[in-house]
């Protein structure tokens, strides 16, 4: 990186339209997969928004951005003694211009972002990528000295134009704010990631709402945290209000979607392309969060409300095309084969990665980089995945 080149704040101001047009150079999503693309609706930052506290950098060279990175700092809930609380910096929106890559651009952004970490008291800082995302993977642990942590899987269910059917020897209930946030401190309190002010995640704007459902005469919620035997519970996310994805350059997967569309139109007669979702245009999708079952019957009833979810969608179907949902392993106590999904769509690719900030005077290494420990945090707990980080 040269003398030439500066790393500073966002400027709404000067740097909205130039930041728009780098996104739009840089594709996102799994390698070798699908090109896609995000629309911020014209707020760069739009992503990092609704964080307790946030920032974005750039990279400029001549005028021209040529990079950015945001960042996030929020408290949650890791199980790492001496507390089980922890200030943690999430970095997303790592970017750089096709012309300007293999220079160290993203090296620095990261470690200026790692310097305003430490500057606001962070304990931590974390990214997610793909595993096949080679040259994220080769930065943040090869360079910045990043540790795996967890592999949760992204499952991606398309929106259709039918309403499935529900039974109706099953309840499916809204709960109001104040139960949901008992209910997810109650239950989901020790998951990893859990955030301290889960109270304004449930009550923001783009949260949708809270929904449960139970078996019909197997018990009802009541006051003091009465529960059913058996009952599930989601939250749902508007992500489309925030900002827009779209699909670019179709590789061969697209291509197999497009034969297998009209495969089905063959075969199945009921099946018309008009039933199923356009993906090649600007598309919004709800993110489905703090997913969590207790009972024998939890499988099924989690199932129940994903169809709920998708009986939402079609009502706004011109503008969300999918349900996405991201999940620990098996240990979360939610496995995949409970949630409806598309397995080409979906991905196990996920990768978290995760390193403990230091100053020098601390006992760190000089640069930012804390002495081991991390893996210690690579246990088996749930993992709650924050809407707001999506």
């Amino acid at each position: 990186m040269s003398k030439e080149e500066l790393i500073r704040s966002y400027d709404e101001q000067i740097d909205r339209v130039k930041v728009e047009d780098l996104e739009r150079k840089c594709s996102v999503g799994p390698a070798g997969h699908v090109f896609l693309y995000t629309d911020t609706m014209g707020d760069p930052i739009c992503r990092i928004r609704n964080s307790p506290l946030y920032t974005m950098l750039v990279a400029e060279l001549n005028n021209e951005i040529i990079g950015v990175i945001q960042g996030s700092i929020k408290l949650v809930t890791l199980h790492k003694p001496p507390k089980d609380l922890a200030k943690v910096g999430y970095i997303l929106g790592l970017r750089v211009s096709p012309h300007h890559r293999r220079k160290g651009i993203a090296y620095h952004l990261v470690r200026h972002l790692e310097d305003w970490f430490i500057a606001n008291q962070a304990d931590y800082a974390y990214m997610a990528t793909e595993k096949a995302n080679y040259v994220s993977v080769n930065l943040f642990i090869n360079k910045l000295g990043y540790a795996k942590f967890r592999t949760p899987t992204i499952l991606v269910n398309p929106v259709t134009n039918r309403h499935l059917c529900i039974s109706k020897n099953t309840v499916v209930a809204k709960l109001k704010v104040e139960q949901a946030e008992f209910l997810y401190r109650k239950f989901m309190g020790s998951a990893e990631f859990f955030p301290k002010d889960i109270d304004k995640v449930l009550k923001n704007k783009l949260s949708l709402g809270t929904w449960v459902a139970y078996p019909r005469g197997g018990g009802e919620f009541g006051e003091f945290g009465r529960v059913p035997e058996s009952w599930a519970m989601v939250s749902v996310w508007n992500s489309g209000g925030l900002f827009k994805m779209r699909i670019g350059r179709a590789k061969l997967s697209c291509w197999l979607y497009k034969k297998g569309l009209k495969f089905l139109e063959w075969g199945f007669p009921c099946l018309s392309g008009a039933e199923l979702p356009e993906f090649f245009r600007p598309f919004g999708f709800y993110f489905v969060y703090g997913v969590h079952g207790e009972g024998a019957m939890k499988g099924k009833l989690l199932r129940i409300l994903y169809k709920f979810v998708h009986n939402m969608a079609v009502k706004e179907i011109e503008e969300c095309k999918f349900v996405v949902t991201e999940i620990g392993d098996c240990s979360d106590g939610v496995k995949k084969v409970y949630i409806p999904h598309w397995k080409w769509l979906s991905s196990g690719e996920d990768l978290w990665c995760i390193k403990e900030l230091k100053s020098s005077e601390e006992g760190g290494d000089g640069n930012g980089v804390g002495g081991g420990g991390v893996c210690e945090l690579t246990g088996k707990r749930a993992l709650f995945v924050d809407p707001r980080e999506v």
